[in-house]
């Protein structure tokens, strides 16, 4: 079966440093733009946010491979013992789930590591469910430096980037999937790049176990499950 023949739609298809190909849609054209900018970046920080299974912990992990970003948690930040890693340490990644621990916790911690990074030229990338604008600060320097960098939104991803990245990720594992089955499976799935990586993955397991292909009555067993 010839996929790129087949599918009625054409994504930039790049291979990121992760390991893992990321398809590029409009509703993450923006951010992939301003991750390729880096390092020439109008400020240390740079804000993604979107709603969960947009993508952003991906784009997250292709900044740490191509930057050789360390990913930040509260836990490092608020580690005197680690103060000469943070000090050499010129990029980083705050990644959805830490946010509003480490602004909640460290704000003192992470108003210093921003000036810091200011100061050699340094970057801070931090994925977010929402805009920084609605992010609460007790510290006034720390508030504005973050509200004031470029924030980009990403958008949950539309019918026809499902269905691509649900071709893909089949034919990594060089299973084949008839375009009716793939359009049946996109049209009762959850929008959002995490279901898909899901279902391909339990798909292809069951697939296995029973010695068969992604038909309907699979793909129906497997929604039935999720």
């Amino acid at each position: 079966m010839n996929y790129n023949k087949q599918l009625p739609f054409d994504f930039e298809h790049r291979p990121s440093l992760s390991g893992d190909d990321f398809l590029i849609s409009s509703s993450n054209q923006e951010a992939v733009a301003w991750l390729d900018k880096w390092p020439d970046w109008p400020s240390p920080c740079l804000v993604l946010y979107g709603p969960p299974g947009c993508g952003k912990t991906h784009l997250s992990h292709v900044f740490m491979a191509s930057s050789g970003a360390l990913q930040l948690t509260p836990a490092i930040i608020g580690d005197p013992s680690l103060a000469s890693l943070l000090n050499s340490q010129q990029n980083f990644v705050v990644d959805d789930g830490e946010v509003n621990t480490l602004v909640r916790l460290n704000e003192v911690s992470l108003f210093h590591l921003y000036n810091n990074l200011a100061l050699r030229g340094g970057h801070m990338l931090i994925t977010a469910e929402s805009h920084p604008i609605n992010w609460e600060f007790k510290l006034a320097d720390l508030s504005s430096r973050i509200k004031a960098a470029q924030a980009i939104g990403i958008g949950m991803p539309d019918d026809n980037l499902i269905k691509a990245v649900l071709v893909k990720l089949f034919s990594d594992r060089q299973v084949r999937v008839e375009i009716s089955v793939i359009d049946y499976i996109m049209k009762r799935m959850e929008r959002s790049l995490d279901a898909a990586r899901n279902f391909v993955h339990l798909a292809n397991e069951l697939a296995l176990v029973e010695k068969k292909g992604i038909t309907l009555a699979l793909a129906r067993q497997v929604l039935g499950d999720l």
